[in-house]
């Protein structure tokens, strides 16, 4: 197996956790927000977002390290790396907005003790 054929298959094995990620954080959040709701629990719909988003967050993120090592390591052209920039810029912009969906404030920002503690941070 050649270092080409090895850099790939990393890259398909982190993407494929990170579409696991997503799928398995999006089954448990509908699952705990069943439990929330059966139990007659309060913020049901906050709390589902805000799990939801974590998931789809961190799959995002392996997604976006699957894509940086199959482009810059295997096939590292003018045009591929032009790709990986607007794919990055892409995931980027959507990681930011569900972080500001999911905490209520921009990644840069210091957490305020108050909505730490709200939002379980």
């Amino acid at each position: 197996m050649t270092f080409g054929e090895t850099v790939e298959a990393a890259g398909k094995v982190i993407d494929g956790a990170g579409v696991a990620v997503t799928i398995v954080g999006a089954l448990a959040a509908t699952i705990a927000a069943g439990l929330r709701i059966y139990h007659r629990q309060p913020d049901t719909y906050r709390r589902y977002r805000q799990q939801l988003g974590r998931s789809i967050l961190l799959g995002l993120e392996l997604l976006v390290a699957a894509d940086i090592i199959r482009t810059v390591a295997v096939t590292p052209t003018v045009r591929s790396v032009l790709v990986l920039a607007g794919i990055v810029l892409i995931r980027t912009f959507l990681s930011f907005s569900l972080e500001l969906e999911i905490t209520g404030r921009w990644p840069w920002q210091k957490a305020d003790t108050s909505t730490a503690a709200q939002y379980g941070g």
